[in-house]
């Protein structure tokens, strides 16, 4: 089973362009898997714009909390296993996991989801 993990800035992009994140992960994965976001993440969503209507979108969907360690949440994303796959549309973030070889999901054309590197 894999566990995408979703970064702040994917969250913010599906509401902004009103990407229905649940039904294009159920369109692009054809394993199991389970949503979840780390807990630095909620942090980074108090003072982004639209923070509230996030917050509410990850109550409602009843995503699932990663307790993770102190530090800045693009390198805690970096140290999750492979059967973590990141969900983010952060450049130098994708940047870094495609170096590593890491599943990657990013928005494309505001509009659509994609996945790269599952094995």
């Amino acid at each position: 089973m894999y566990i995408i993990v979703l970064d702040t800035n994917i969250i913010l992009h599906a509401l902004k362009f009103k990407v229905d994140l649940i039904e294009e992960l159920k369109r692009i994965c054809y394993f199991k898997y389970e949503i979840k976001i780390l807990d630095k993440t909620l942090k980074e969503l108090e003072n982004k714009p639209n923070s509230r209507l996030a917050l509410k979108w990850l109550k409602e969907k009843n995503i699932k909390l990663i307790n993770a360690e102190d530090g800045y949440v693009d390198d805690l994303l970096l140290k999750l296993p492979k059967n973590h796959i990141i969900a983010t549309n952060d450049k130098a973030l994708k940047t870094q996991l495609k170096f590593k070889n890491h599943p990657i999901i990013t928005l494309r054309q505001k509009k659509y989801l994609i996945i790269q590197n599952v094995l």
